[in-house]
């Protein structure tokens, strides 16, 4: 049946009438690949260089980093965001990195609290330091027995401090770099 202007396309005529993405889902995608540019533009130097970018954009990235002036950092980001539409810029690896070392620091913060929690432990209850040797190697048992003595010998000199008085925490934090150097298990 021969289609008149005024009649609707067939299902299938309408599809192929819109087989590209709308102009607003463009602007969409180049606003965010625009945001990403900003978020490496904040990134510092030693990240950047572990990122797969291409010699042009890294070098656009670099320039937005060292510019001063408002207006034109803002037209140097625009600028790094039109070379990362490039077709052949792997931004789902870029996505994937900055996501890593975004999660990576709450990995770390978790690992710290934990050594932290461990420390403490050890600090009031002498079972906890026979566990611990039970469950991981310690390369020098007694400069960790030492250690864990001194830091509780503080803690009883700080208790004793009178008001206003610094307390000492060499020890206190003594341990927990030695805590950090054990090969502890999560």
């Amino acid at each position: 049946m021969p289609q008149t202007p005024s009649s609707p396309p067939e299902d299938g005529e309408a599809a192929s009438l819109y087989d590209r993405p709308s102009k607003s889902q463009v602007k969409r995608d180049m606003l965010a690949l625009t945001d990403l540019g900003k978020q490496l533009v904040d990134l510092p130097p030693e990240r950047l260089r572990h990122l797969p970018l291409p010699e042009a954009l890294y070098e656009a990235i670099r320039l937005a980093q060292r510019t001063t002036s408002r207006e034109g950092r803002r037209r140097q980001i625009h600028y790094v965001g039109k070379l990362m539409r490039d077709p052949g810029l792997d931004t789902d690896a870029i996505r994937r990195q900055l996501a890593t070392w975004a999660h990576g620091s709450r990995e770390e913060t978790r690992n710290q609290h934990r050594l932290e929690a461990l420390r403490d432990l050890l600090m009031r209850d002498d079972q906890a330091l026979t566990e611990l040797l039970e469950n991981c190697e310690v390369p020098d048992v007694q400069q960790l027995r030492a250690t864990i003595r001194a830091a509780r010998k503080e803690e009883r000199d700080n208790e004793s401090l009178p008001p206003g008085g610094a307390p000492q925490r060499k020890h206190y934090r003594a341990l927990f770099q030695a805590l950090k150097t054990l090969n502890l298990e999560s």
